[in-house]
C-alpha cells in the first residue's frame, strides 16, 4: 500500500484507491480510504492478488475521471513477467465498476489464480477523522452472504440498514473466508499462448434512507462515458478567454470539476435539484457558505447553480430554536449529513446551522441571481425565506443588540463560524484568541452587502418600499459603525474581528479583502487595504496569505493562518476590481492561473504560504480537498474580476 490516494468522484460517491487500484481499509489519517456513499465506507478493502501475491506496479493509478494502471506479477530482470494485468475502475452515483484484463506473456497455455479481497465495514466517515474521536453503536451487526454471482455485505443498527453488492462476471470459482470479515472472490483462470481474458466486477452501494432506482453500470467504461457527457454538458457554452489559454483551461477544469460535485437536494415543495457539494474528499455534501459562493462564482456562466442552491437551502432554513443543531429561525444551515452518526444524533450535523455567514450570503445570492438573470419568480417564491433570513440577521444574529452579526464558540460543533472556522483561525497577531463572542469582520461585510440586495428586492420584486428603505438605513449604520469600531489607525487596516468586549483582535489577515468585495469600506480605505493585500508579506507570489507574514501568528501550513485558498483569493480579486484596483486583480489571478496549471489547470480547496521567491512550484497543503467546489468555481470569478488579461 502507497500512501498516495486517487480519488475518483461522481456525485455522492467517491473511491480512494492507491496506486495499484487497491483499498486497504485504514482507519483514521489524513485522507479516507475506501468507497464511500452519502458519509459511510462501502467498501473497506479492495485488494488484488494474482498466485497469492501482490501485483507490482508498471504504470500506477494516474488521476483523473476514472484510474487506469498496469501491473505485473513480481520477478527479476532474468524472469520477465509471465502475464500482464490492465486494470481499470471508475465510480458513479452510488456505483463502482472495475474491469481486469489479463493477458498471456508466454507461448504456451498459463494458468494463474486471480482473487478479490473485499469487506465493507459501513464505517461513518467521521469515525475516520484524524481526531481520533471514537462513538458507540450499540446492537450494530454486520453480514456476508455469499451470492451466485459475487457477494453482499450488510449492516443494520436499530432502523439504520444500508448493504454493499458485489457481482461479477464471470462469477467466482470460489468465494473463502479470511478470518477478518473479509471474503476472498477466487478465479483460476486459462489462458492460451499469448492470450487475454477479462473479468468483471460491479459494486452496488445501498446506503440508509436512499430509495432511487440505482441502475447496475455495464463497465467502468460507460460510468466514465456518462460523467465525461455530464462535464462536456457544464462546459458547453461558455466563453473562455482566448488570449489567455491557461485561465480558459482553469475554468473549463473547474466547470468538469463541478459536474462531478453535484449531489441531490429537495425544494420547498419537495422537488428534486442537484446542487454543488463542498468537496472529495471530507465534504461530498450540501454546505450552506460552500455552496453559495460557488454558485455566486459560476452565476454570470452557470446560473442553474444558484437556482437550484437557492431552493435547496430554503428547504432546510431553520424554522425554531435547537441548542444541538445551533438552529434558529431563520438561520441558514451550515451544513447537512447523511450519515448514522448524524442520524443517531452522535455528531450534530445532520442539519447543523453553526455559520455567522451563510445566512447573509443566501440574501446576496437571492439578490445576485434576480439582477444577474432578470428572474424576479424566484424572488417572490422566496420572499417568506429572504425576510426570515433578514430577521435572523437582526435578532438572533445580533445586529440590533450588538451592532454586529456574532457568535460563540459552540462546543458539541465549530469553535469558529466564519469561513475561518478551524480552532484558533480567529486570533490576535501574537496568536491569542478572543474570548466570549466574536464579530467577524467578513461577516460584517456580507451582512451589509445582504442588506442592500434585499431593499433592492423589496423595492423591485415585492413592492414594499417600506421594507426597502428600513433595510438600506440598517445597511448605512453597519457601515458607519464598521469603519469606526473595526478600522486600525496605526495599521491602517482593518481588524480580524471584535472580541466579546469589544476590543479589537488585531490580526493582519486576508478577511479584508472580502470587505472589498462586499463593498463595506470607503473608497479612500479600500484602496489602501487593497494596495497593502499586495505586498510581500501577504502575497505569495501564488496567492494572498490568510495571515500577513511576519506575524508571530502566521504558519505557512496552517489551515487559516498563513495558507492560501484559492476561494478567498477569488473575492479578493472581485473587490479589488470593484474598487478600481485592476492591476493589482490582475497580479491575484496571475499567480492562482500559474498555480492552477502547475497542478493540471485544477486549483487545491488550499495551498501552503510559502513564497514563490524561494519555492518556485506551489507547496499544496497536506489535507486538502483535491477536488473543492469553491476552488472549481474560483477561475470563473477570476475571469469575472479581470477578463481575459
Amino acid at each position: 500500500m502507497t500512501d498516495r490516494h486517487h480519488l475518483l468522484v461522481h456525485g455522492t460517491t467517491f473511491a480512494a484507491v492507491d496506486d495499484r487500484g487497491d483499498i486497504s481499509g485504514v482507519r483514521g489519517g489524513g485522507s479516507p480510504d475506501g468507497l464511500f456513499v452519502r458519509d459511510a465506507r462501502h467498501l473497506s478493502r479492495w485488494q488484488l492478488t494474482v498466485d497469492g501475491a501482490l501485483p507490482e506496479v508498471l504504470t500506477p493509478v494516474a488521476d483523473g475521471d476514472g484510474t487506469r494502471c498496469v501491473l505485473v506479477p513480481r520477478g527479476g530482470r532474468q524472469e520477465p513477467p509471465a502475464h500482464t494485468l490492465f486494470r481499470e475502475q471508475a465510480v458513479g452515483d452510488g456505483s463502482f465498476a472495475e474491469s481486469l484484463r489479463v493477458t498471456s506473456n508466454r507461448p504456451v497455455p498459463t494458468t494463474i489464480r486471480l482473487a478479490i479481497t473485499a469487506d465493507a465495514d459501513f464505517t461513518d466517515q467521521f469515525e475516520l477523522r484524524a481526531d481520533h474521536r471514537t462513538y458507540t453503536k450499540s446492537g450494530a451487526v454486520r453480514s456476508r452472504q455469499v451470492l451466485d454471482d459475487g457477494l453482499e455485505f450488510g449492516y443494520r443498527r436499530g432502523e439504520w440498514r444500508s448493504c454493499t453488492t458485489i457481482t461479477t462476471e464471470p462469477a467466482p470459482d470460489a468465494v473463502e473466508e479470511t478470518g477478518t470479515g473479509a471474503r476472498r472472490m477466487v478465479w483460476t483462470l486459462e489462458l492460451e499462448p499469448h492470450g487475454t481474458t477479462e473479468l468483471l466486477v460491479r459494486v452496488m452501494a445501498r446506503p440508509h434512507g436512499d430509495r432511487r432506482a440505482l441502475r447496475v453500470p455495464r463497465d467502468p467504461a460507460a460510468l466514465n462515458e456518462q460523467l465525461l457527457a455530464l462535464e462536456g454538458e457544464f462546459v458547453e457554452g461558455v466563453a473562455f478567454p482566448t488570449g489567455w489559454p491557461e485561465l480558459a483551461a482553469a475554468c473549463a477544469r473547474g466547470l468538469s470539476d463541478l459536474a462531478a460535485l453535484q449531489v441531490p437536494a429537495t425544494g420547498p415543495d419537495g422537488e428534486e435539484l442537484r446542487v454543488p457539494a463542498a468537496g472529495a474528499p471530507w465534504f461530498l455534501t450540501l454546505l450552506g457558505r460552500d455552496a453559495l459562493l460557488t454558485s455566486l462564482f459560476a452565476l454570470p456562466y452557470r446560473p442553474r447553480l444558484a437556482a437550484a442552491t437557492l431552493p435547496a437551502l430554503a428547504a432546510t432554513q431553520a424554522t425554531e430554536t435547537g441548542a444541538h443543531s445551533v438552529a434558529q429561525p431563520g438561520k441558514i444551515v451550515h451544513e447537512v449529513r447523511h450519515g448514522e452518526l448524524a442520524h443517531f444524533g452522535q455528531v450534530p450535523y445532520g442539519r447543523y446551522y453553526g455559520s455567522v455567514d451563510a445566512t447573509p450570503l443566501f440574501l446576496i445570492l437571492l439578490g445576485a441571481y434576480v439582477e444577474q438573470t432578470g428572474d424576479a419568480e424566484l424572488a417572490r417564491r422566496l420572499e417568506r425565506n429572504a425576510r426570515a433570513a433578514v430577521g435572523w440577521m437582526l435578532d438572533h444574529g445580533g445586529l440590533t443588540s450588538r451592532g454586529y452579526l456574532v457568535y460563540r464558540a459552540d462546543k458539541g460543533g465549530l469553535a469558529n463560524q466564519n469561513w475561518k472556522d478551524s480552532p484558533g483561525a480567529i486570533c490576535s497577531a501574537d496568536g491569542s484568541r478572543p474570548m466570549g463572542t466574536v464579530m467577524a469582520a467578513g461577516a460584517q461585510g456580507y451582512a451589509y452587502d445582504a442588506l442592500r440586495r434585499t431593499a433592492w428586492l423589496a423595492r423591485t420584486a415585492w413592492a414594499d418600499e417600506t421594507y426597502a428603505a428600513l433595510l438600506e438605513q440598517a445597511a448605512g449604520d453597519l457601515r458607519d459603525r464598521f469603519q469606526q469600531d473595526f478600522w486600525m489607525r496605526k495599521a491602517a487596516f482593518p481588524a480580524l474581528a471584535l472580541d466579546g468586549e469589544g476590543r479589537q483582535v488585531d490580526a493582519l489577515a486576508s478577511d479584508a479583502g472580502h470587505l472589498l468585495w462586499s463593498g463595506l469600506l470607503d473608497k479612500e480605505y479600500g484602496e489602501v487595504v487593497g494596495r497593502r493585500l499586495l505586498e510581500p508579506d501577504f502575497f505569495s507570489g501564488w496567492g494572498v496569505r490568510t495571515l500577513a507574514a511576519g506575524q508571530a501568528a502566521y504558519h505557512p501550513l496552517s489551515y487559516h493562518r498563513g495558507s492560501v485558498w484559492p476561494h478567498d483569493n477569488a473575492l479578493i480579486a472581485l473587490g479589488l476590481a470593484r474598487y478600481g484596483l485592476h492591476d493589482e486583480a490582475r497580479t491575484v489571478a496571475h499567480g492562482m492561473v500559474d498555480a492552477a496549471t502547475a497542478g493540471g489547470h485544477r486549483l487545491p480547496e488550499v495551498l501552503a504560504g510559502y513564497g514563490r521567491d524561494s519555492h518556485p512550484e506551489p507547496v499544496p497543503y497536506p489535507h486538502a480537498c483535491v477536488r473543492e467546489s469553491r476552488s472549481a468555481a474560483a477561475p470563473l470569478a477570476l475571469l469575472t474580476a479581470v477578463g481575459g488579461a
